[in-house]
């Protein structure tokens, strides 16, 4: 098998199984004043301040989650929460046009139940938002945005965003801005009181972390409407029994990415070009899209023309080669991409695109690999699709 699908999820690291497993051993439960229980506390404060650490935040401003897609919720409809009751008229969210759906989702939903006004930042050729694109939208009426989500880099095509540009236009309007970092963590350097937003994404694993331990980096004096009530755990935002052996866990894999990620990326840049390079030779009609230079060093997102993805994608899992048509989310839905649609990508072409993503176990074997079984796969799928037309 050759997996190159790491964007969707990538394999636990050993490091994190051993705290783990060690911390599954153990008995009690964070809230709990007994010596169990502080012991649990201890264990999940540790990891609250290594994360912190890791990522340039106060341990006060990590909020633990169970994962990317509960953070971005609790952000989008906790933070509108808050500023609309605050002030009805603040009811404007704006957001990219290439978000996740954890984000995108959430908004709709907003406008559909929740009298908010959605709006869509439109983007680049790359998938790009640009600073004065946002300045524009703010400057229409500052006083009715709630907030402002832009993820820091592209989960399908691995286009960076200028966060730290945006976050401060915001930031000169006193709105609040959240970055989606699900796919930054252990790629860019990642530094939260530098990118001055107030609320940050991060999920375990993308990283080498368990699934089901994710955070919030949630700035200091910002208090979001809590999606969960109940014990009153997280600063109050986010109540539920903390699972000590998960936040251990994804602790330890934070603090790795973050230790290692100049030489990890330098790898897979040089890995993910080499890549391209082959499957260029074998199929030079292809068009990579993204950024060509400011894009995740472990992402290929390429189109086939004349071909379907989906079909392409079915032919490569039968040669044992593992990828993606696009977000993992999305898998198995007959539609293009949103993102190279918003990117001015026609619907074939966002159909004909499969995302190959490297990550750690990623060498010159799997390049080589997919190098041979792709030249015949797109010419079977090619065929395939010339029968239907």
């Amino acid at each position: 098998m050759v997996y190159l699908d790491h964007a969707a999820t990538t394999s636990v690291r050993p490091e994190v199984i051993a705290d783990m497993t060690e911390e599954f051993g153990r008995l009690g439960n964070a809230s709990s004043l007994h010596g169990a229980g502080r012991r649990a506390r201890r264990a999940v404060e540790e990891s609250r301040e290594s994360i912190g650490e890791a990522l340039g935040a106060a341990p006060s401003e990590v909020v633990f989650t169970s994962g990317g897609t509960e953070a971005d919720n609790l952000a989008v409809k906790g933070l509108y929460w808050a500023r609309n009751q605050a002030d009805p008229a603040r009811r404007r969210i704006l957001l990219s046009a290439v978000e996740h759906h954890a984000v995108l989702d959430p908004a709709h939903w907003m406008a559909d139940r929740q009298g908010a006004v959605y709006e869509e930042l439109p983007v680049d050729e790359i998938g790009r938002v640009h600073p004065e694109t946002l300045r524009a939208a703010i400057e229409r009426d500052p006083t009715d945005v709630a907030l402002v989500s832009v993820m820091w880099a592209n989960n399908e095509v691995g286009t960076v965003q200028p966060v730290a540009e945006l976050a401060a236009i915001a930031r000169e309007h006193g709105i609040p801005f959240h970055t989606d970092a699900v796919q930054a963590v252990g790629a860019e350097p990642v530094d939260f009181a530098a990118s001055g937003a107030t609320a940050l994404t991060l999920t375990g694993h993308k990283i080498g972390g368990p699934v089901g331990a994710g955070a919030l980096l949630l700035s200091r004096g910002v208090d979001p409407v809590p999606l969960l009530h109940g014990g009153g755990q997280e600063r109050e935002v986010r109540s539920g029994t903390l699972m000590t052996p998960l936040l251990r866990g994804f602790a330890t894999a934070v603090r790795l990415a973050a230790e290692e990620r100049a030489s990890h990326t330098a790898r897979l840049a040089e890995l993910r070009d080499e890549l391209v390079a082959t499957v260029r030779k074998a199929v030079p009609d292809i068009t990579l899209n993204g950024h060509p230079v400011d894009r995740l060093p472990g992402n290929a997102h390429i189109s086939f023309p004349g071909c379907e993805g989906d079909a392409l994608l079915m032919l490569l899992d039968a040669g044992g080669i593992e990828c993606s048509t696009g977000s993992a989310c999305s898998a198995g839905v007959a539609q293009p991409s949103h993102v190279l649609l918003a990117m001015g990508a026609s619907a074939e072409t966002a159909r004909s695109s499969l995302r190959f993503s490297l990550g750690h176990g990623s060498d010159r074997g799997d390049v080589a690999a997919l190098g041979g079984a792709i030249g015949p796969a797109v010419e079977r799928a090619r065929a395939a699709w010339n029968k239907r037309r």
